[in-house]
């Protein structure tokens, strides 16, 4: 796994960047951040659910971030908090499932749960078309299925709110995808049913069983990988990349846990 960034600071900034693979899955990994070629001091911060936080304060000039990770094998299934129960059934900022409560009580009334995170990520999946062009960073579930299209977030937002709607405590995970085309960082739901913590990925873009994560939250205000605190930053270039030995086969009614 492996992310780039070429940032541009016109003063005094902080830098929060969430580009690590969560707490305890890297066998090896690098992170080196210069500005103006010159190494800048990084402080790691511990996140909700795992997720890893590296902070820099940075002035006006060029920056660079080069990130680096290998992940060997699959890490422990999600621990379950006594409180995602409740804190992931709340409505959030991009993800109003009491709004949707009705959309979602007539699309998807009746079904067991067996069935329903497969009916969601496959009417959420036809309901919307993936357009890289038309995502609005303000914009939330609500926003996307008046649209009926959007990216990565945009898909997860919309089975997070819809789940959430329907009972099941839901949320939303910021991964590594290796196998998707174009490569970026992607981002995915997961519900919480009978005590496991299963991914739900409406794009189908890439294979659950391959992602690995980065950070966890109620939405993409928690999981943003990158957060600014200061003078404006802006983006001038960004890679990703994820590769994995072999994809495994997907099947959208397999139940899968991130590891």
């Amino acid at each position: 796994m492996t992310s780039s960034l070429t940032l541009d600071a016109e003063g005094p900034a902080r830098l929060v960047l969430a580009i690590a693979v969560a707490d305890g899955l890297a066998a090896e990994e690098t992170l080196a951040i210069t500005q103006d070629g010159v190494p800048l001091e990084v402080a790691e911060l511990s996140d909700a659910h795992g997720t890893r936080l590296h902070e820099v304060d940075v002035t006006a000039g060029r920056v660079e971030v080069r990130y680096s990770a290998r992940v060997e094998g699959r890490g422990e299934p999600a621990p379950v908090d006594e409180l995602d129960d409740v804190r992931y059934r709340r409505p959030s900022r991009y993800c109003e499932s009491d709004t949707l409560a009705a959309v979602a009580a007539a699309e998807f009334a009746g079904l067991g749960m067996d069935d329903l995170l497969p009916a969601v990520s496959s009417w959420v999946g036809t309901q919307l078309a993936y357009d890289g062009s038309s995502t609005d960073p303000t914009g939330g579930a609500v926003a996307t299925l008046l649209s009926r299209r959007g990216v990565c977030r945009d898909f997860a937002h919309l089975v997070v709110a819809l789940l959430r709607a329907l009972g099941v405590p839901a949320r939303v995970v910021a991964v590594y995808a290796p196998g998707l085309e174009p490569m970026d960082f992607h981002a995915v739901a997961e519900a919480l049913v009978e005590g496991r913590w299963l991914v739900v990925d409406a794009t189908t873009l890439a294979p659950r069983a391959s992602l690995v994560r980065i950070a966890t939250g109620r939405d993409a205000a928690d999981t943003a990988f990158l957060t600014t605190i200061g003078e404006a930053v802006r983006m001038v270039r960004m890679e990703v990349t994820a590769t994995a030995d072999a994809l495994p086969d997907e099947d959208v009614r397999t139940p899968v846990a991130l590891g």
